[in-house]
Formats: C-alpha cells, structure tokens, sequence
C-alpha cells in the first residue's frame, strides 16, 4: 500500500509503498476514502523538518532538553547516533480520516466489514490507503453524512473540546482569535451554542468566511474595528471567554486576549502561540487561562486509547471517542457545515505535490482533502420528506369587506415591497402592525396607516377582528409564527422560506392538520410577475419534457448584513432558493421528485438540479461571484421545438412557429408582489382557494431543504412523499 512519509533529518516528502498493517485484536482495519491535512500542525511540522539542526534546535526547546539528559546519562557519542538515527527515519503524516471498514479484529462487535467510518489519531488515522486504529480512535458515521465531510471528524474534536472548555452559556460573547481551520469550527460551534462570536484574523477571506459561517463580526487585529464590536456586543464589558486557535511566535493573541476580555473571563488555549502572559493584565482581572488537550479524555492515554478502556460516562461524559461522534451529528444535522472550509480536494497520488504548493503559498487554503484511489464511497443517498397535507375541509367563509390585516415584522422588505401595494388597496383595512422594537412599529404605523402600532404578539392573534396576519420577519422565526397564527384561526401570508427544516415544516402542517385551518399562502411572487404569464401562455400547452435553465447573479452581500448568520437564519440559498425552485415548478406544470446540489470552493456558487416526473429538468445557478452589472435573473425554458426566454422581468420572448417578444419600452421590473397580494386578498375575503395550493408549498419549501442535504450528502436527494 502506499503512504505519505516525511524525513525530519532532510526534510525530503514521499510517497513510499509499504507493507499493509495487520488486523489487531481490538481495532478495526480501515481503508481510506479521504483524509484531511491540517494546514496548521502538519505544515508546522513539514516546514520544521526543511530548517537546519539549529533551526530544528530552536523550533522546539522540549526535545532539546531530552537531548541533554540524553547526553547526561548516555554520554555524547551514544546520544548523537540515537538522535541522528531517530531524525534520518521516515515519519509518518496525518490524523483525521474517513473509510470503510475493510477487517474486523477480535473483541469489535460495534461496526462490520463494509461500514464507513470516520478515525483520529497521528498514529492510527495517517496518509495511507489503510490504517489499523482501534476502537477508542473510530465512530460509525451517521447515515446521509458525506465521506468527505466525515474526514473532519478529528479536528472537529479538537475544536469541540476547546470549546467545552471555555465552558459557552447562551447569550455570551466569545472572542476567536486566529481563523484557520480550527478557528473556523470554534466559530460554528459557538454560534450553535446559542453564543454571539467575533473573529479575529489578518486575512480579509477568513474574516469573510467566518461571518458567512455564524460570526457577528470579523476583524483584522490591529483595527479598531474589532474592539468597537466588543464593546457593542457586551455594553462594554468585554467577552466572556477568548479562544486562542492562532499559531505563530507573535504574543499579541495572549495580550489581545487580556484587553478584550471581561472581568474573571475565559482564555481557551488551543492552538500553539506564544503564552507569555502579560501579568498585570491576566491577574487584574483574574483571568482564567486554560488549556484544551487535543480530541479531549484519553487522549494519550495508552489504555483508553490502544487497549480500549473506556472511561464511564457517569464521570467522563465528553471522551475523545464520544466528542467524534458528536461532532459528526453535528455535522449531518447540519449544525456545523464544514463543505465552505474544502479549498482543495487532491488525489492521493499528488501528495508530495499538494504539500509542497501549501507551503510554497502557491496554495491558499483552510481546509485541503486527499480523496483515494479505488472504488467510490459515497454516503447512503439522503431523502427529504415531503408531508402530505392532513386538513379537515373548513366552511367557507362568507365575503367580507374590508379585509383585516394585520403585519408581524415592519422590515425593508415588508415595507417596500408589499405595504406600498396595500396601504391603499381598496377592500383592504391594516390594522395592525407588530415589531420586536417600538419605534419600527410606529415608523410603520405612521407610513403606511396601520390603525394600531404594538409590540404584543398574543394580542394581535387573539383579535378576532383580523382576518390575516402577514408573517414578514427573519427567515429562523417564519415557521413558529406561522404555526401559531395558523393556530389561532388566521391566514397567513408568509414570507419565503416558510421553514428552515424538516421538523419545522412539519411542525407548520400539524398545525393545519389540528386547527383544520389551511389558509396559508408563501411569498412566492414570481410566478404572478405579468411579464412571465403572458410569455408562459404564448410558449403554450407542452407535450415532452422540457430543459429549464435558470441563472441568478445574486452577488455578494453587504458586510454585517444579517443573512450570513447561517448558523440562526439558514443559508442564503434556504432563504432565497425558494423563489426559484417555485417558478421551475410553475412554468413545468410539477413538482420535483428529486435534487441534486454541488458547489464550488467556499460555496460560493451553487448549482442545482431539479428532476420531475415527467422527465423534465431545471438547473438553477445561484452565484454570487458575477458581475453587478449582468442582470440578476435570466431563464429559459426548452420544449416541444420551442424556447421561452425571459431576461430579469425587463424583456421576455418566445421562439416557435411564430416569434413573440415583448414591448421594448424600457419597464420597471415587475416580479408579481402586487398581483400575488391581489390574489391573496380575494381568496380572504371571498373564502375561495388560496392563489398557491397548500401541496405545492410544501413541496417546493422540501425540494429547497433537500438542498443543503444534497450538499452535506454529496449525492442526489429523494423528495419522498408519503402515501
């Protein structure tokens, strides 16, 4: 088999063949599907082995010292040739792996051949296409869980157990200075743990990262930006626990720490800076500095770790081997998404390569992949639930003008793209509008001519005199508020997405199923833009598949801007994607029956495919790296010897027997907010069905969840619907 090896003497990278490891009673062996360099300890130790002796000498001060006592109890002659005999030996490279189980040894009932599991350790979880590890060093990984996502089960728990030690109570602040490959899980974790983050690196793209990962804000650490944060985010207080994830000589991590850090605060060392800790400044404040040790309890421990003693979880509940297994739930629930960290995926072949690139610079990345030869392991194929609809027919209401409405959430768009078409409706009476925050509310009320401005939710659902409450708040509240209004007898106009998750939007459809009320309609406007209907009727009645193309030049967003708080508010396609999905539906006459998503590093570019019953295809393109200056939305769709396009709701046309395109006069753009309120207003006071069947939501709001399951899965995702 082959293996990545170093020479700490000259510093020389291979790839050498070596003999296969033996199946040991005790451990498993495993075949390599991906493995995980870290870019922080493994090019420290690469570019260590490439100083001279004095340099290595330096480097670390630790093994300098066994030298000497070497040398005290040995003699010189005896010590040199053991420390040259040791320096001139192949080390291996290597800790955190995926695989499949290939040999069982004696004493391993928990996993059998053909499994896929994820494994740690640098002696038992190395660059090789086979590593015998034993049972402490290796978890099953959950189903749907992609193989390549599973390979950063070790330095999740490396970052998992740093971040049980600063010991993370909701609603604190937590400093994360250095935002490498570790750095950026602290920062997943934390915002998963309900703690508000700032990030601290020199590298704007890290920064950028991190925030799009769960961070509130990111700064470089010589500007004044970073400290403002701190001090808005916590009155002024400083944080609550610092993280040290930096590596390097530098002792500004440690005295930044100090200076940001509250009264009796927490500084987690888990990287390997330099500690010199300013005195005055850590015992005026009483700081407690603490120390996270690797994957957690065990490590280095030759009886937990190679004889497989475990520690009982009455005393030891977070072991090495149950932190892996927990950040790899995390992982396939999606709670940690590790896909934007993968700069780099390289064969195994190219290793000696790939290091050389990383440590040249010429390869600029937080997280790169060795992916093996052999045969393909993918994760099981995921599926998404698609809940049937259980409702109780209702009467219908009698008409009744005018219609109440009343607005949860006076936000940018609520107020510049559907009050406006409102305010001065005929048969429409708002009133009222609810805020988290006073001000916005009467801001609205003012505006728009609501008759009540409030903060009180309960009230306003418990008004029998309001026939429709407009759900139009931040995307992590839709689907309780929507399950509660529904509750209380109202429709409900939600704005996209209507759920971030498969328990939400079942959460919203038991509501129906129990209240009997299915009057529920989401912002899903395009399919009401002018424009489109008329270029749909003139593409006309389709009889084979058709091809869908649909690119959105969605561009990046404003620093700060609160939908890259992925962690809380879902990803910006879970929040947007449904719009596009929709219109895919509508113009196919279906729904999609499953989807396919893939990604470009950093997952900036998003692609997906939607696949129909009848054969009929749509891929969307959501990209974010375009110029501002192409048009936003552009579809076609192909069919039967016939193409309709339409160019960002400005222009549409449609090739056939006969050729139309629409008006050149210059239109502002019309994406259907006023025709889909139209609708939604007639259906509430007519009692008639609601303009988007109930059906139809629900499966484009799964079809969009299957999304980031395809993405975390690496394979297509079934839309299952129950029978």
């Amino acid at each position: 088999m082959k293996q990545v090896v170093q020479n700490y003497k000259s510093g020389e990278l291979a790839v050498l063949d070596v003999p296969v490891p033996g199946c040991k009673p005790g451990g498993v062996l495993v075949r390599s599907a991906f493995s995980l360099i870290s870019t922080g300890t493994e090019l420290m130790k690469v570019s260590e082995a490439g100083m001279s002796m004095l340099g290595k000498a330096r480097s670390r001060p630790d093994q300098v010292a066994k030298v000497m006592q070497s040398v005290a109890t040995n003699g010189v002659p005896a010590t040199y040739r053991k420390v040259m005999g040791k320096l001139d030996s192949y080390t291996p490279l290597g800790y955190s792996l995926c695989g499949v189980v290939e040999q069982v040894g004696a004493g391993i009932d928990d996993v059998k051949v053909g499994d896929l599991v994820a494994c740690a350790g640098n002696e038992h979880a190395l660059h090789a296409e086979l590593n015998w590890v034993p049972k402490n060093l290796y978890t099953p990984v959950p189903d749907g869980l992609a193989p390549r996502h599973a390979a950063f089960g070790t330095v999740g728990s490396i970052a998992l157990q740093g971040v049980r030690q600063g010991e993370p109570r909701l609603g604190e602040v937590a400093l994360v200075i250095g935002l490498g490959l570790i750095g950026q899980l602290v920062v997943q974790l934390l915002a998963a743990s309900g703690v508000r983050v700032v990030g601290v690196d020199p590298d704007p793209a890290r920064c950028e990262l991190a925030e799009r990962l769960g961070a509130a804000a990111c700064g470089d650490p010589d500007s004044s930006a970073v400290e403002a944060s701190v001090a808005e985010l916590t009155g002024g207080h400083g944080v609550d626990q610092v993280y040290l994830a930096a590596g390097g000589g530098s002792n500004q991590p440690v005295e930044l720490a100090a200076r940001l850090c509250r009264d009796r605060g927490r500084v987690v060392d888990i990287g390997k800076c330099r500690l010199d800790l300013p005195w005055n400044a850590y015992y005026e404040k009483e700081l407690d500095v603490r120390f996270s040790r690797s994957y957690g309890p065990g490590r280095y421990d030759p009886e937990y770790e190679l004889e497989g003693r475990d520690y009982p979880i009455g005393y030891v509940r977070w072991t090495e081997r149950r932190n892996l297994a927990c950040f790899l739930d995390l992982a396939a629930r999606g709670s940690v998404d590790v896909e934007p960290l993968i700069s780099h995926v390289a064969d195994f072949d190219d290793a000696v390569e790939t290091y050389r690139s990383l440590k040249d610079g010429e390869l600029k990345a937080v997280a790169v992949l060795f992916r093996y030869p052999g045969r393909e392991v993918e994760a099981q194929a995921p599926t998404v639930a698609v809940p049937p609809v259980n409702v109780r027919p209702s009467p219908a209401r009698a008409a009744r003008t005018p219609v109440r409405l009343a607005f949860v959430g006076a936000g940018n768009y609520a107020t510049s793209m559907l009050l406006p078409h409102l305010a001065q409706r005929e048969g429409v009476e708002l009133s009222t509008v609810v805020t988290t925050t006073a001000l916005s509310a009467t801001n609205a009320q003012r505006k728009f001519g609501f008759a009540e401005a409030t903060t009180d939710l309960d009230a306003v659902l418990g008004d029998k005199s309001v026939d429709a409450v407009f759900v139009v708040t931040r995307h992590s509240s839709h689907a309780e508020l929507t399950r509660r209004a529904l509750l209380a007898g109202k429709a409900v106009f939600v704005e996209k997405p209507l759920a971030l998750s498969e328990d939400e939007l079942a959460g919203v459809l038991a509501a129906v199923e129990e209240s009997g009320n299915d009057r529920l309609q989401v912002g899903f406007n395009r399919r009401f833009a002018p424009l489109l209907r008329e270029a749909r009727q003139r593409f006309g009645a389709r009889t084979g598949p058709a091809s869908l193309r649909y690119l959105v030049n969605a561009g990046r967003l404003d620093h700060g801007s609160w939908y890259l708080q992925q962690g809380t508010e879902g990803s910006r396609f879970a929040g947007e994607g449904g719009h596009f999905i929709d219109t895919a539906s509508w113009l196919l006459g279906a729904d999609p029956v499953s989807v396919y998503a893939i990604t470009t590093p950093g997952n900036e570019d998003l692609q997906v495919l939607l696949r129909y019953p009848d054969g009929s295809t749509a891929t969307i393109s959501y990209v974010t790296t375009g110029s501002p200056g192409f048009p936003k939305e552009t579809l076609d769709m192909v069919a039967d010897g016939k193409v309709l396009r339409l160019d960002d709701f400005v222009r549409a046309s449609v090739y056939g027997s006969k050729r139309w395109v629409s008006s050149r006069l210059p239109k502002a753009r019309d994406k259907g907010q006023n025709a889909e309120l139209a609708a939604f207003v007639k259906a509430v006071r007519t009692g008639g069905p609601m303009p988007v069947p109930l059906e139809s939501l629900v499966a484009t709001t799964a079809a969009t969840l299957a999304v980031q399951a395809g993405l975390a899965g690496g394979a297509p995702v079934t839309l299952a619907r129950a029978r």
